[in-house]
């Protein structure tokens, strides 16, 4: 999953990029409201870590115009527009009742106040996104597969099977994305944070793995368009 973190503290900035690489996402980091909001505009993303304190404004700014934003199609990307919905957990040094209830009331997913525990941290954005996707349980089933994205294990009718992150990565985008065409560009997009070299034929052989362990039909083509997960009840 792709991760937006909105902080001016480089130090703060890349302990979290360095985390949250190690724990499997691709993380993409600005220092300001301005920049941000590029992003939001010509990059997908799963989250957004929010900090409020920005040297270019206050980064409830950034929110309320996520927020505010409107779109056709909610929770598809394009047209230079970011997703209304994108899930939004502000990290800031305001910890007082009264700025907590007021960030939650701008539209905040959630809020963590400053010093915080990584683990803690990355337990609420799995939750942010869980929600994100419409799912109540933290596994992940499809038929005999089952996917557990806290501690980054897949098994095939029990076993335990033994994935690279980057398959494990492309699996939790599919499954999160059932009964949906997903082209290479999008799964890209998804996986990739700026400083990514990308193959020209990574997803492919990526896929070509995951159906090696866990059969050939677990992941379909749409020639020419992309790549799903069908849903169960399809």
């Amino acid at each position: 999953m792709r991760i937006l973190v909105v902080e001016d503290d480089n130090g703060i900035a890349e302990g979290l990029r360095t985390n949250l690489r190690q724990r499997g996402y691709a993380v993409d980091v600005c220092d300001g409201v301005a920049s941000a909001w590029s992003a939001l505009r010509t990059e997908p993303f799963d989250a957004v870590l929010l900090d409020l304190g920005l040297p270019d404004g206050d980064g409830s700014e950034l929110l309320q115009r996520l927020r505010g934003n409107t779109r056709a199609e909610p929770g598809l990307a394009g047209a230079g527009l970011p997703d209304p919905a994108t899930p939004v957990l502000i990290m800031t040094a305001r910890d007082q009742v009264s700025q907590r209830i007021a960030g939650l009331n701008l539209g905040a997913d959630d809020y963590l106040a400053k010093p915080f525990d990584v683990d803690e941290l990355e337990a609420r954005l799995r939750a942010l996104l869980r929600r994100a996707a419409g799912r109540a349980q933290p596994l992940i089933r499809q038929g005999d597969i089952e996917l557990d994205p806290a501690v980054r294990t897949v098994r095939l009718r029990g076993q335990l099977v033994d994935v690279s992150p980057r398959e494990f990565a492309v699996l939790l985008v599919l499954l999160e994305s059932r009964g949906r065409v997903l082209s290479r560009r999008q799964l890209e997009e998804r996986l990739y944070n700026w400083q990514s070299a990308v193959d020209s034929n990574a997803v492919e052989v990526h896929i070509h793995h995951l159906r090696r362990k866990l059969g050939s039909h677990c992941i379909q083509t749409m020639r020419g368009v992309g790549y799903f997960i069908p849903r169960d009840d399809a």
